[in-house]
């Protein structure tokens, strides 16, 4: 009896490792071809607005850039580190968006990667091309050298991103639970209006014991 339960935990432990391999590798090829279009989707609106605005709205274009990079920072360290069991008293009370704030934290690998790795990095890159092009605009109306312009422009927006993202790491540590219920109602509002659900329902990843031969 010891040894059929044995060999029943072993075959699910080793059905879980390749659906969960599977799921990876899914993920990471989703997620490569989602970057692309999300790159060069957003790289072509930003470029497009930033080249026929004035040098005032171009500056607030690329505050927004910067301040949509650290918000999805913020979500996503959110996401990673909050924990499941509150969201599930919630759901039980029938709370708008616990059922999806549960889902945030089932797929807070995906999450977290989405957030912090896809969104931060494109808004990092876009960032950089809006900087160019604000200095090229200032470089047709100001005898400032080119150069220090660059220099200049380049450490504000570094300093900015980084002191940003460090305050929202803050945040979303303290926060975790509050900031994930959040975007939870988000998700929910979304879903209730346009059907749209982001999330696959996933279940709890149970990884089961082995237990000793007494």
């Amino acid at each position: 009896m010891k040894i059929q339960t044995k060999k029943i935990s072993h075959r699910k432990n080793r059905n879980f490792r390749t659906g969960f391999r599977l799921y990876n590798i899914r993920w990471v090829i989703l997620i490569s071809v989602w970057t692309f279009f999300l790159a060069v989707g957003m790289s072509f609106v930003s470029e497009t607005i930033l080249r026929n605005v004035n040098i005032f709205i171009a500056f607030a274009i690329l505050i927004i850039i910067v301040f949509t990079g650290i918000i999805f920072d913020l979500i996503g360290i959110a996401v990673a580190s909050a924990r499941e069991t509150p969201f599930h008293s919630m759901a039980a009370n029938k709370m708008t968006g616990a059922k999806f704030a549960v889902k945030l934290v089932r797929n807070a690998g995906p999450v977290a990667n989405f957030c912090n790795d896809v969104i931060g990095d494109i808004c990092g890159i876009i960032s950089g091309a809006a900087s160019a092009i604000i200095i090229i605009k200032l470089s047709t109306t100001s005898t400032i050298n080119m150069s220090l312009l660059s220099v200049f422009l380049s450490g504000i927006v570094a300093a900015f991103t980084v002191g940003g993202k460090a305050i929202a790491k803050e945040i979303a540590l303290r926060k975790s639970k509050e900031i994930v219920f959040y975007v939870g109602k988000l998700l929910y509002y979304i879903h209730f209006r346009f059907g749209v659900d982001f999330l696959p329902d996933r279940k709890r990843n149970c990884n089961p014991k082995r237990k000793r031969d007494e």
